[in-house]
């Protein structure tokens, strides 16, 4: 049995604390890393992955993503489950914010080639990248209840990325899967070529 004692400063002590569950905790559930990788997947139930009702938010996180090849973008899909092709129908939205090395050139500006109408392609999540050994994307990417069997999968992602033309930026974008069906694979990949290092992890939120 946990026994927490209160005063008015708050938690004094506890025991059995490891019992006690905390709301919003993350935990951290599988890494790969890319080595000349045409593909990254996180497909549930397969090598550790679980991407279904443990967990009603899941974060992916981009660490040092380098393609071989330059002004390149990195984007995701997902399969509905028991689907496969990763071709799910989404609606998305797209800006970016950017600011060049010399300083001379900075702006916002909202990216109507990284927006989808209900299209079935792989979505944009970073800018054009480029394949200089010091360039590379770094980011995140937010999943909401995957596994509803009721309401669409809205998705959240924010990339920085060494532009190849030597800018920093910083890019938003935001949609969902518009299907009630449950979401449980998602796959990493660049518009063109492999990446060739880096990782993705995925983590879940209570």
């Amino acid at each position: 049995m946990s026994i927490v004692k209160l005063n008015n400063r708050g938690v004094r002590s506890a025991t059995a604390f490891g019992s006690i569950s905390a709301l919003g905790e993350m935990r951290f559930i599988k890494k790969l890393t890319a080595s000349s990788s045409a593909t990254l997947s996180f497909v549930d139930g397969t090598s550790d992955v679980v991407l279904d009702n443990t967990y009603k938010e899941y974060l992916f996180t981009f660490n040092n993503i380098h393609p071989a090849t330059d002004q390149v973008y990195l984007q995701f899909q997902g399969n509905a489950s028991g689907g496969s092709g990763y071709d799910e129908t989404i609606t998305s939205t797209s800006f970016r914010a950017q600011h060049d090395e010399a300083g001379s050139a900075g702006e916002v500006g909202y990216k109507t080639d990284g927006d989808q109408a209900q299209g079935t392609g792989f979505q944009y999540i970073s800018r054009s990248v480029g394949n200089d050994n010091d360039q590379t994307i770094a980011g995140y990417l937010h999943l909401f209840n995957p596994s509803s069997t009721t309401f669409v999968k809205n998705f959240i992602a924010r990339t920085n990325v060494y532009l190849h033309a030597d800018y920093s930026q910083d890019t938003f974008t935001a949609g969902y899967f518009n299907t009630t069906s449950a979401i449980d694979e998602i796959q990493f990949k660049m518009s063109s070529g492999n990446m060739d290092a880096g990782d993705i992890c995925l983590y879940g939120i209570n």
